[in-house]
């Protein structure tokens, strides 16, 4: 599944045949391998393509996987899971992730790298598969706040220099720690619950990293693409974020080295307090795309290479063009036009950004000891790269109960950076979302606007959840962002999109009075905002004429209300005024409420958007409480067996 894949590789481990049966459907689900001792080898396991057998001991076996794995999952004690990787602990910058799950799947617990290893997350995800208890004990998780060095993860932030355990403590402890943040996204900051312990704009005289007042401030967190340097002489822990804003230009002669273009970029950066971290990537004009030296340095660091044709480059106004470089590649500048353009690219749309942007202007690196020459120049862009592909996960979130909902689609909602919806309907699920996410609730008539917010946060790199009511491509969310985003010449391919279907609201309506769409039936919604009336009416005259089970959606709004009452006369046009139909409003919610009646009182009873119509066919009956259509058509109503 593709909401595991920052996990693998991933495994999971069990030494008995309950703990085993646990984890083997969830290891199916999310694409892990489950390891069992030899002893568990019975036959008809061999063809399972997610379990593997193991020989020897299980200590050596886990010391063989711990290198190369992400995440593991123990299905054994949590005291023998201690023994068993401590020796294999190092740093919880690059441990992986350890989750220990009980036999029975009652409970899951983030035992190691909870954070950075991002084994808090994977512990909700586990839990929500199985429908456990997640058990998760960092200090921010307890104030429900985001993991202080978990805050600029989904931006692509790097973590730089200070003190990650004093300042995490310090938020721990609810005390006040400053922000100075300088760039990159602040999104981070409108989702923080309140009564949170961060200070933001600070005045001038707390900017300074060395002079601030402890009764006051506890703690600091810069944010910004310098390298600041922290006095030894302060207690005040500080650490710093580096959002990737800064777009280096190169230009070089051929068969610079890597080693030149890497001297250069670091000699560059140091001379002007800039962080390596913040670095986003490095671009070029397009005769240098296969240059050796540049395409080793970029693979080395993950930096992605961009590339730009002369009439481009020699559009942009830059400092200290040159005729030479104009006379040799067709542009007067290459280092410095190529870091404004990407820094432009990475800019409001349809801002021009200033020459001002470009922080240095080119520099010429040379060495005595390695062949060529570099030229550095550095451009800083508003917003930061973030390095990830994003997703959209178009979610159906059923009828608005928690057990309604599948457990991919919670699972979908719990690992997504950013969750877009109905303001009603992200209420609904706010059990299920967790510290640090960036929730956007819009209005009920912004659905357009909903798919594109969605669609520009993945554009950037987030994972979004798009949430809907019922099923998400069922008069939903799902074929509104398909459309925007084939509007905008998507490739099909980035971002990536996942489906999670949910019960639709005809289907819950039917589940609360029996069994009404035994037999063909159909939806209508009597909503003309995006469809004519007149398409409306034949669809009504259509349906009522073959006698389908009848769902209406939309039926009545305040504004809208002759489209029912059309509706009403169209189908007693064609069906017994006795035809049964139930009315069900908010089904599964704490407001339902449930009407038994007949095609004749229909207009009698109170009808909302809130509320699902189901019309029978000439078959379906009412019995007692319960609306029943056979499964076999027959006029008089008393069905025939399969």
């Amino acid at each position: 599944m593709l909401l595991f894949q920052d996990f693998h590789p991933l495994t999971a481990i069990a030494t008995t045949p309950t703990a085993a049966q646990t984890l083997q459907p969830l290891c199916q689900t999310a694409g892990a391998t489950l390891w069992l001792p030899e002893s568990l080898h019975p036959s008809e396991q061999n063809n399972v393509p997610t379990v593997s057998f193991y020989q020897g001991s299980l200590k050596s076996h886990i010391a063989s996987l711990w290198q190369n794995h992400r995440a593991f999952i123990f299905g054994l004690a949590t005291g023998a899971v201690v023994r068993l990787i401590a020796p294999l602990l190092q740093d919880k910058s690059s441990d992986p992730a350890v989750i220990v799950v009980d036999e029975t799947g009652q409970f899951v617990i983030s035992l190691c790298s909870g954070h950075q290893g991002k084994a808090d997350q994977l512990t909700r995800m586990i839990a929500l598969q199985l429908g456990a208890t997640p058990i998760l004990t960092g200090g921010s998780t307890g104030l429900n706040l985001p993991a202080v060095d978990m805050v600029g993860i989904p931006f692509g932030w790097q973590r730089g220099e200070g003190d990650w355990t004093g300042v995490s403590a310090a938020v721990a402890k609810s005390e006040r720690v400053e922000v100075i943040q300088e760039v990159g996204s602040r999104l981070w900051q409108n989702h923080l619950p309140s009564g949170h312990p961060f200070v933001f704009d600070a005045d001038e005289e707390t900017v300074d990293a060395n002079s601030a007042n402890p009764s006051s401030i506890n703690a600091r967190i810069w944010i910004s693409f310098t390298q600041r340097r922290f006095s030894p002489d302060s207690d005040l822990p500080k650490v710093q974020w580096h959002p990737r804003v800064l777009w280096v230009g190169i230009g070089c002669e051929r068969g610079t080295s890597r080693e030149l273009i890497e001297t250069a970029i670091i000699q560059t950066c140091q001379r002007y307090h800039l962080a390596l971290g913040a670095i986003a990537g490095i671009a070029t004009i397009d005769i240098k795309a296969s240059e050796v030296g540049l395409v080793e340095f970029c693979q080395a660091h993950d930096f992605p290479l961009r590339t730009f044709p002369a009439e481009i480059l020699r559009s942009v106004t830059v400092p200290t063009p040159s005729t030479v470089v104009n006379q040799a590649v067709g542009t007067p500048s290459v280092a410095e036009a190529a870091a404004l353009v990407c820094s432009e690219r990475f800019s409001a749309s349809g801002t021009k950004v200033p020459t001002t942007n470009l922080l240095v202007q080119k520099q010429i690196v040379r060495a005595d000891d390695q062949p060529g020459a570099v030229t550095v120049a550095i451009a800083v862009a508003q917003q930061e790269y973030t390095g990830r592909i994003g997703q959209l996960l178009l979610v159906g979130m059923g009828p608005g109960q928690l057990d309604q909902i599948t457990p991919a689609a919670k699972t979908a909602l719990s690992q997504a950076d950013a969750v877009i919806g109905y303001s009603l309907y992200i209420d609904l699920i706010s059990p299920i979302l967790h510290p640090g996410q960036i929730i956007e609730s819009l209005p009920i008539t912004q659905e357009r606007q909903r798919a594109q917010r969605a669609i520009e946060l993945a554009q950037w790199g987030l994972t979004v959840a798009v949430v809907s009511s019922g099923d998400c491509g069922i008069y939903g969310m799902a074929g509104l962002v398909l459309e925007e985003l084939k509007a905008q010449d998507w490739d099909g391919k980035t971002p990536r999109v996942q489906v999670f279907p949910g019960i639709t609201a005809l289907q819950a309506a039917a589940s609360r009075v029996g069994a009404p769409l035994m037999h063909d039936f159909c939806a209508i919604s009597l909503s003309n905002l995006l469809t004519p009336w007149d398409v409306i009416e034949k669809r009504l005259n259509a349906a009522a004429q073959a006698d389908f089970v009848i769902a209406l959606y939309n039926p009545r709004s305040r504004t809208r209300i002759e489209q029912l009452t059309i509706a009403h006369r169209i189908l007693l046009q064609y069906r017994s005024p006795q035809t049964p139909v139930a009315i069900v409003r908010s089904a599964y919610r704490e407001d339902e409420e449930i009407t038994l009646s007949t095609l004749d009182k229909l207009l009698d009873i109170p009808i909302d958007m809130l509320t699902t119509v189901l019309i029978g066919n000439q078959s379906t009956r009412l019995h007692g409480d319960w609306m029943i259509t056979p499964r076999g058509y027959t006029v008089n109503g008393l069905g025939s067996a399969e």
